[in-house]
């Protein structure tokens, strides 16, 4: 089954910026380029994506801003995993 959720232009937008910030972190720029990837296509977050978004969201080191990018990218996980 395709996944029919699509990453929000607002955060299509913040991961294009993150992606141009030469000060962000790594795992921020990573998760941004899976969030764009998935903008305006059916594709779902790998699994190991998935366990990288899932380790910022319960890390409490991360920004609000690389915490959103993580978000969108576990919406759009593969849901019987």
């Amino acid at each position: 089954m395709p996944n029919l959720k699509q990453t929000s232009s607002k955060i299509a937008k913040q991961a294009a910026e993150t992606l141009r910030d030469p000060s962000a972190s790594a795992i921020a720029k990573k998760l941004a380029g899976s969030v764009l990837s998935q903008s305006s296509s059916s594709k779902e977050t790998g699994k190991a994506m998935e366990s990288e978004a899932s380790r910022v969201l319960l890390s409490s080191k991360y920004s609000e801003a690389t915490k959103a990018l993580a978000a969108s990218a576990l919406s759009q996980s593969n849901k019987k995993r």
